[in-house]
C-alpha cells in the first residue's frame, strides 16, 4: 500500500521533492511507501521525474499508475542508475515540477470553466482530459451558439478576480446532501469514499477531486478558447489552453 502524501493538504501538492522506502519491485517498477507523484487519473496525466539511490545516478520516473492501493513508479535506468535499489532501500524522489505546475493550472482552471457552464447553461461536465498546455471538457449536451464566447468571457473575469483555493474532507453524509452536490460533474463518487475530498474555489465552484490544484486562481493566468466540438451523439466539447505555459512557478 502507497501513502498518496499530495493528497493531505494544499500544501503537499507543492512538495518537489521527498525520500521514501522501497515497499515491492515488480518487473520495471518500485512501489514505495509513500509518494509524492501523481499517478495517473481522472483526466490527469501522471507525474514525471526520478527516483535515486544513495549517490547512484537517477532513475528516470516515465510513467506513473495506481494498481489497486499501490502506485507503481515506472523507471528508465540512466546510466548507473538503480544500484542499491532493493526492498527497504531509501530513495529521493525529485518530480518535474515545471510539467506538474502546468497540470495544476489546466486541473484548477477545468473547475473554474466547469463551474461556469453549468452556471451559464445548466449543463454538467461528463468528462475532462488534460494534456500538455491544454484541456478539454465533455458536456452532457449541446450548447447554444453564442455559449463559448460567454464561458470564456466569464472565465477571464473570474481571473481577474483572483480567488483562493483550498482543499478540505466533508463526511459523505454531508456531502450528499450540499446544495452543489449534483452541479459538479457526472461521475459518480464510489459508494466506499467517505469522507469527499473536495476542492474548492472561494465563491465560485465546489467539487470532490483526487487531483492537484495550485492555491489560488491568480497561479492559472489567461486561457485561450477553442471553437467547441461537436461529438456524434450531440453533445459538445470545449477546450482550452494555458496563454503562458511557462508562467513564472511560485516556491514550494
Amino acid at each position: 500500500m502507497t501513502d498518496l502524501a499530495y493528497l493531505t493538504d494544499m500544501a503537499s501538492a507543492y512538495v518537489r521533492t521527498f525520500t521514501a522506502r522501497v515497499t515491492a519491485l515488480p518487473p520495471g517498477a518500485v512501489v514505495l511507501d509513500r509518494t509524492y507523484f501523481y499517478p495517473m487519473g481522472g483526466g490527469q496525466p501522471g507525474d514525471r521525474g526520478s527516483l535515486t539511490v544513495g549517490d547512484s545516478a537517477p532513475m528516470e520516473v516515465v510513467d506513473v499508475s495506481k494498481s489497486g492501493a499501490s502506485v507503481l513508479h515506472r523507471l528508465r535506468p540512466r546510466g548507473g542508475g538503480g544500484k542499491g535499489l532493493a526492498l527497504g532501500a531509501e530513495v529521493e524522489g525529485r518530480i518535474d515540477w515545471a510539467r506538474r505546475h502546468r497540470h495544476m493550472r489546466l486541473h484548477t482552471a477545468q473547475h473554474l470553466v466547469s463551474a461556469m457552464v453549468f452556471e451559464r447553461t445548466g449543463l454538467r461536465t461528463r468528462h475532462a482530459n488534460l494534456s500538455g498546455i491544454g484541456a478539454t471538457i465533455d458536456l452532457e449536451a449541446s450548447l447554444p451558439d453564442d455559449a463559448v464566447d460567454a464561458v470564456s468571457q466569464a472565465v477571464g473575469d473570474e481571473l481577474r478576480n483572483v480567488r483562493p483555493v483550498s482543499i478540505r474532507a466533508i463526511p459523505r453524509s454531508e456531502w450528499d446532501g450540499h446544495p452543489t452536490s449534483r452541479r459538479s460533474g457526472l461521475v459518480p463518487l464510489a459508494p466506499h469514499v467517505d469522507p469527499v475530498r473536495v476542492i474548492e474555489i472561494e465563491g465560485a465552484d465546489i467539487c470532490p477531486c483526487g487531483g492537484t490544484h495550485v492555491r489560488s486562481t491568480g497561479e492559472i493566468g489567461p486561457l485561450r478558447f477553442a471553437a467547441p466540438y461537436r461529438n456524434t451523439d450531440g453533445s459538445v466539447r470545449i477546450g482550452f489552453t494555458l496563454a503562458e505555459p511557462d508562467r513564472p512557478i511560485p516556491d514550494g
